[in-house]
């Protein structure tokens, strides 16, 4: 398989987006926390944009019931989230720098994990994953930015679909109501919605345009 070179890419980068959004973007470090369908379409909405290293945390493996929503493939069935995903954004961006960990994350090592990046995402399908992870961060680790999501089940409507700026550190993306639980369903083009607003979310804290 044959790919552009660095400098090549770096070029057609600065060409869209300019120089110093894409030096900002290239000398940052970003941490996705669950690499499901939030977690898998933020990594690549990011590595597309040209951030520099990714952090990539999920214990999980891929299973046949995750792939009418999230960035994998049929032929990646059984195996690790963190092995796939970095397989397919090393195809999207070859020079992308990623440390994977294929551990459940929690309260005993999130700090260890998260210490080198600046932004952390939130991108858990358990609440109290999410509960544990936002709680620690805002508490244990106050100078990092968390970019948390909240609601993006069923078929509403897209503009329901948000991001609240809730602390100066902490911006919160979804509806803030729907729920699994509730019978709506995890549709693709919805949470890739709400992925999508924690990926410009993270854009924009990068850029310094929070």
């Amino acid at each position: 398989m044959t790919f552009p070179t660095e400098n090549e890419m770096k070029k057609a980068l600065e060409s869209r987006q300019g120089k110093e959004m894409v030096r900002k973007l290239s000398e940052s470090t970003v941490a996705v926390c669950g690499l499901g369908g939030l977690g898998s379409n933020i990594a690549i909405s990011l590595a597309r944009a040209g951030v520099g290293r990714l952090i990539l945390i999920d214990f999980d493996q891929v299973d046949v019931t995750n792939l009418h929503r999230q960035q994998y493939k049929a032929s990646q069935v059984g195996m690790y989230k963190t092995e796939a995903l970095s397989k397919n954004l090393l195809e999207i961006a070859p020079y992308i720098r990623l440390t994977c960990y294929s551990s459940r994350i929690s309260a005993d090592n999130f700090e260890r994990f998260l210490a080198d990046a600046d932004v952390v995402c939130e991108a858990f399908d358990d609440p109290e994953a999410k509960a544990m992870l936002t709680d620690g961060v805002l508490e244990k680790m106050p100078e990092k930015y968390l970019v948390a999501a909240s609601g993006m089940a069923g078929l509403g409507p897209a503009n329901d679909i948000q991001t609240r700026q809730i602390t100066d550190h902490f911006i919160l993306c979804g509806d803030g109501v729907s729920e699994v639980a509730d019978g709506g369903g995890l549709f693709a083009p919805r949470v890739m919605l709400c992925a999508a607003h924690q990926a410009l979310a993270v854009l924009r804290i990068l850029a310094g345009m929070r």
